[in-house]
């Protein structure tokens, strides 16, 4: 299954609005002093206004590039001042509107390539960074798509997709 308050994989999990496991997750993330951070999808469509809704969302620093790779080094390192939690799960709701985007592939591997840099306290090059790890997932929250649907276009070199009905759960090795 999954977990979001460990650090441990899958970082990207597509799964039902209303499950409860999920449900329950969420739960126990907020009684640790977890953050939940919601973002919707609609404000996802494009690449552009993507960068823009996690910046904002997130409070990014001025200096972000407004790019993938400034995303991934953005949400890795969320563990700063920015918020100062020890977990993070970032919400994507109604991600049903994601399914047929073109860019559905780049950013879920993107948010892979984050969640495992923030997990495992790496840097670009796969050495330590020295700061203190954090529990960092991303969920695709679904209101009536089934989380197999997505599987098309995720799956490749160096990515893990497991489909545990009714999740879609996926993983990045890249060490």
């Amino acid at each position: 299954m999954f977990t979001l308050t460990e650090r441990v994989a899958p970082w990207v999990i597509f799964a039902p609005r209303d499950d409860r496991f999920l449900t329950d997750q969420l739960a126990v993330l907020r009684e640790r002093d977890g953050l939940v951070v919601h973002l919707p999808a609609r404000e996802l469509m494009e690449p552009e206004r993507l960068f823009r809704a996690f910046a904002h969302r997130l409070g990014f620093p001025s200096y972000h590039g407004h790019n993938w790779d400034a995303l991934v080094d953005c949400l890795a390192d969320l563990h700063g001042p920015s918020h100062g939690r020890t977990a993070v799960a970032v919400m994507v709701d109604d991600a049903d509107v994601l399914l047929d985007a073109s860019h559905l592939p780049t950013l879920v591997s993107v948010l892979g390539q984050a969640a495992e840099r923030a997990n495992l306290q790496l840097g670009a090059d796969g050495e330590p960074t020295g700061i203190s790890p954090i529990a960092q997932h991303f969920v695709f929250s679904l209101t009536s798509t089934r989380a197999r649907d997505f599987l098309d276009g995720l799956e490749g070199p160096e990515q893990e997709v497991e489909v545990a009905d009714p999740y879609l759960l996926f993983t990045l090795d890249m060490w």
